[in-house]
């Protein structure tokens, strides 16, 4: 194991400097920004060191391919028949978010290929690693675009006219229109296998290095635009106010208290201020909701509520409310089977996860599962992220144990 920890912690060492911010030591990693353009060309270069041709999608997603892709039509024997499997993650990352989250499912794939080749085992199905664009979302505001388009899961003139803070469009950052929908590509998928650092304590509690996850709760995200008087802050009476800023605020709270009630989360991460000047009652506030429950009438009801109480909020300070739902992913429950199976082949705990994934909308099409990775600090989307070598290793080789039972038996 010290061995491959050492690998993994060489092959780490080459991506861990690109977009690190030296202020807070989190990852400026935005999808198709020089940084993530730099990790997509660092991914060319591992597949060319081992002689995996890599292809796109027209969308942004990069696929690396250990065997030649079947050419006769879609497969349709699940995780045991013809059909290549795929691995990977996201290079992407929130804004100053932590080193693991996506990258660490990439490096452990291309290490995975390693252990299975220095063990002489030849896949009878191709293995496939890929890189998903725009997982997090944090440029073009919807999760999993990659995946979303490439499973068709949004239209692609839509994915294209998508813009960051900038102005800038999804297809001028690609460089052309995404094609959207591929579903002759998809088609020569098997099975997916995503390893993910855990984002969350439960593996230290268990005292496992691994995981197997069994569902992804539903989740969304609503964008809460309201609407007030720009005014003086020195010489507007307060009983004159209307003033979206205290809308927001309780709407915010508001949130807080209906995710407790039902067991939910709910969280406002994001707000945009007009015209966000110290001195000046605002005109607008947009903040943006995130909610997720085990449960998807959890989920409607918890945001229902938050609705109702901003709407009533926002009558009583005269200021107007509009809420867009910007994205919703339904509960998803991985392969029963495919995940049980995975359990007992590495003697590792079931897990729930309330974070979103590519995973999550591949499942939607094709047997799909997901392994975790222990996260000592339980902390994720911040530079507080973090994974031992070792348990990492030990991710490698779950991996590999994974893709050899799926892909060489």
């Amino acid at each position: 194991m010290s061995g491959l920890a050492g690998r993994f912690r060489e092959l780490w060492d080459e991506i861990a400097p690109v977009g690190r911010d030296a202020g807070s030591g989190g990852y400026l990693r935005y999808a198709l920004t020089p940084p993530e353009l730099r990790l997509r060309e660092w991914f060319r270069e591992q597949a060319d060191l081992r002689g995996m041709p890599v292809g796109g999608d027209g969308n942004g997603n990069l696929f690396a391919w250990w065997g030649d892709p079947p050419t006769d039509g879609p497969n349709t024997d699940g995780p045991a028949g013809t059909g290549a499997v795929l691995t990977g993650s996201h290079f992407d990352s929130v804004p100053h978010g932590g080193a693991y989250d996506g990258p660490l499912g990439i490096v452990s794939a291309f290490l995975a290929v390693d252990e299975l080749r220095a063990a002489g085992v030849t896949p009878v199905r191709p293995v496939v690693v890929a890189a998903f664009v725009e997982e997090e979302g944090a440029r073009f505001g919807v999760p999993c675009l990659g995946s979303r388009l490439l499973t068709g899961e949004i239209d692609a003139d839509r994915a294209a006219g998508l813009r960051d803070a900038a102005g800038v469009s999804f297809a001028e950052a690609l460089g052309h229109r995404p094609a959207g929908a591929d579903p002759a590509l998809l088609g020569r998928f098997a099975a997916f296998v995503e390893l993910h650092v855990e984002q969350g304590r439960a593996l230290v509690d268990a005292d496992a290095p691994v995981a197997v996850a069994s569902a992804i709760w539903p989740h969304g995200r609503w964008r809460f635009e309201l609407r007030g008087e720009g005014n003086h802050a020195g010489t507007t009476r307060m009983a004159d106010r209307r003033d979206p800023m205290l809308t927001f605020a309780f709407t915010v709270l508001a949130a807080n208290k209906e995710a407790r009630l039902r067991g939910a989360h709910a969280t406002v991460g994001r707000v945009a201020v007009e015209p966000n000047a110290t001195n000046a009652i605002p005109s607008t506030v947009t903040g943006w909701l995130d909610a997720r429950a085990a449960e998807p009438d959890t989920l409607h009801d918890l945001v229902e509520a938050v609705q109702a109480k901003a709407a009533e909020r926002a009558r009583r300070d005269g200021t107007e409310l509009t809420v867009t739902r910007e994205s919703a992913t339904p509960l998803v429950t991985f392969d029963g089977g495919l995940a049980d199976r995975l359990a007992g082949l590495l003697a590792a705990p079931l897990l729930p996860t309330g974070a979103g994934h590519d995973a999550g909308v591949l499942a939607a099409h094709l047997p799909t599962a997901m392994l975790f990775v222990r996260n000592p600090t339980g902390v994720s989307h911040s530079p507080a992220e973090a994974a031992t070598d070792d348990d990492c290793a030990a991710g490698v080789v779950a991996l590999a144990r994974v893709l050899e039972e799926l892909a060489c038996h």
